[in-house]
């Protein structure tokens, strides 16, 4: 008994039926689901061979349709055999040049706690000078869409403490001020815009600034803890760090949503040696934008680096901070734990008290971070912390004249401002 689970195909046959001449003759053939078998059902013999050629055809076109569909976002052969990266287990709307929904009010309307209020006075003192010691250019990955409704909200909370704050994008704001980098918006044109976003702080700032910082218009970032950590390290070695996933990379690569930052010799070298070199860099703008810069880097000497602090906990975050505290909210089937290049925990003991970074946060939650990071201080408990010998002889060239450090929101240096100086 045939398979029922087939695809049957009729085509009709000029060739002559029964002696007749002119006559059009029916033939039908199957195609069987599993086996991929083409057998022609009925029909005489020359209309078979016209029917087998039919099925030929037909079948052909349809494996190349749906290789096109299913490769419809791979631009090289090398993308076909690294199989995509899932998407995050929590349902958002955060995401490179995706449109975040609610539009909240100006960040003017958010208010601020001053500096000379009881709980604030003369905490910063420790940051500010740490700031002037470690100079770290953040750049903001943002689109059109988003330079109201999160790019905004950026500059409003983290940014400010970046010596030197950049929104990278493709059409010009002077609210912010964006750099219109002239190419093409789009999740599949990520890796031509970090690309980009290299080469003109390559070209424009890195003379300025020791440390560059990439992340999305969904990160917060707490500077003050970054530059604690990058004070241990020279801006002249070749070095990144970020949250080290394992996949792809030899020495693995960093989470483009938890942020990465290059010291000034890595974009270097990056810009200079891999980007012109096809055999280093991917040249289109396909591709995984974390994925293929750490390809990249590891091609021109760069090493990746290990954020996490003396206790093994980590420091930049690809979640935000609910999804990595709360025991059993990303399930052990999730992608994150085959990701993640060192062993980690959750719940509390997941995260540093130096943490740096976290992803997929919105709007909202910027301004709730900032509440609980910059302006909630419990009473009595003091925020200095005494290094250990042998960290403090690591960043004596850095941090003797500041230590103990304290965690506290650091001096600012706007985009326009060092603009103009770099003009002088």
């Amino acid at each position: 008994m045939r398979n029922p689970d087939m695809l049957v195909l009729f085509c009709f046959d000029s060739m002559p039926l029964g002696g007749s001449s002119g006559m059009l003759s029916l033939v039908a053939c199957a195609v069987e689901d599993e086996t991929g078998e083409v057998e022609c059902l009925l029909g005489p013999p020359a209309g078979k061979t016209f029917c087998y050629l039919i099925c030929g055809i037909f079948i052909g076109f349809s494996s190349a349709f749906m290789l096109l569909s299913i490769s419809s976002n791979i631009s090289s052969f090398g993308d076909f055999l690294i199989p995509p990266r899932p998407g995050p287990r929590h349902s958002d709307s955060h995401g490179h040049g995706e449109d975040s929904g609610e539009m909240l009010p100006h960040p003017q309307e958010f208010g601020a706690h001053s500096s000379d209020e009881d709980f604030h006075k003369g905490e910063a003192i420790v940051a500010q000078k740490l700031a002037e010691k470690v100079r770290v250019l953040c750049w903001i990955m943002t689109s059109p869409s988003n330079h109201e409704k999160k790019a905004r909200h950026i500059k409003a909370t983290w940014g400010k403490r970046c010596n030197i704050l950049l929104f990278m994008s493709t059409s010009n704001d002077t609210s912010l001020p964006t750099v219109n980098l002239g190419i093409q918006e789009g999740r599949d044109y990520l890796w031509s815009k970090t690309k980009e976003s290299f080469k003109y702080v390559h070209k424009h700032y890195l003379d300025q600034v020791d440390w560059v910082l990439k992340a999305d218009d969904d990160t917060y970032v707490i500077v003050e803890n970054l530059r604690f950590m990058l004070s241990a390290y020279k801006p002249t070695e070749p070095l990144y760090f970020g949250c080290r996933f394992k996949p792809f990379v030899k020495q693995g690569y960093m989470s483009g949503g938890a942020g990465y930052v290059l010291s000034r010799e890595a974009v270097k070298r990056f810009v200079e040696k891999g980007i012109p070199d096809k055999d280093k860099c991917r040249q289109d703008h396909g591709g995984a934008e974390d994925v293929e810069i750490g390809i990249c880097l590891e091609k021109v000497g760069v090493k990746a680096g290990d954020s996490r602090d003396p206790h093994g906990r980590g420091r930049f975050f690809p979640f935000v901070p609910d999804h990595h505290i709360t025991v059993g909210h990303v399930d052990k089937n999730f992608w994150y734990w085959q990701y993640i290049y060192y062993p980690v925990k959750e719940g509390l003991e997941c995260c540093s008290d130096s943490a740096i970074s976290f992803h997929y946060v919105s709007p909202q939650q910027l301004y709730v971070l900032e509440y609980l990071i910059y302006h909630l201080r419990p009473y009595g408990i003091n925020h200095a912390v005494d290094l250990p010998l042998e960290q403090v002889s690591e960043n004596s060239s850095v941090i003797s004249s500041v230590s103990p450090l304290s965690y506290s929101s650091s001096s600012t240096v706007t985009v326009e401002k060092s603009a103009n100086l770099s003009k002088n």
